[in-house]
This record gives C-alpha cells, sequence and structure tokens, in this order.
C-alpha cells in the first residue's frame, strides 16, 4: 500500500512540477531580455561575432529548420518564443522522464537480482 502511495505521490509532484516549467515557458518567455546573451555579449564586445563561420555546425542539426534562436520558424513574432517554449519543455521533460524510468527499471531488476 506504502509502494502504491509513493508512486502516486511521486507522480502528482512530476505533474505539479511540468505545469508550473510550462507556465513559465509560454508565459513568462514573452518577456526574457532582448539583450544578447552572455556568449554573444563577449563576441560583440570583442568584435568578433562576423567572424562566425558561414556554415555553422549548428545550421546541420535536424531541428534546425524548425528553431530560430529561441522561437519557431514560420510562426508570427508574438507567439513563436511561447510555443518554442512549450515544444522545449515538453521534450527535456519526456527525455528526463523515459530517461529516469530506464535508470529505475535497471535498479528495481539489479536490486531484484541482489535479493535473491
Amino acid at each position: 500500500m506504502s509502494n502504491n502511495l509513493t508512486r502516486s505521490r511521486n507522480r502528482a509532484f512530476a505533474i505539479a512540477g511540468l505545469g508550473i516549467a510550462l507556465i513559465v515557458a509560454v508565459f513568462l518567455s514573452p518577456f526574457a531580455s532582448q539583450d544578447p546573451d552572455g556568449l554573444d555579449r563577449v563576441s560583440q564586445d570583442l568584435k568578433f561575432e562576423d567572424k562566425a563561420a558561414e556554415d555553422a555546425p549548428a545550421s546541420k542539426l535536424p531541428f534546425y529548420s524548425i528553431f530560430d534562436e529561441y522561437a519557431l520558424r514560420g510562426v508570427p513574432e508574438g507567439i513563436a518564443t511561447p510555443i518554442a517554449g512549450l515544444v522545449g519543455t515538453l521534450a527535456t521533460f519526456g527525455l528526463a522522464w523515459g530517461i529516469g524510468k530506464i535508470v529505475v527499471r535497471g535498479e528495481s531488476s539489479s536490486s531484484e537480482e541482489g535479493d535473491r
């Protein structure tokens, strides 16, 4: 009985965390600073931002045609960043959830073998 209670509490915690992360990603991302981030700022200060490779390695990644910086390509500017935040948050959560399931399943299998 305690195992089911723990499992339901963990699930509620994960869902609440996902909900908070989605709220932040969708509703607060439009208010993010438009100033350049750390690396962009340093490249501007040291005047080497124009020396970036023409054929950047990032352009070869599978998601390059979908995302542009922190926004979704082909979507109106007002909702491009919130949608990118939504997609990114869900993708990150899905990866973390899947890895967690694999790790926990692996640990429970090895602990059951150790009990024998």
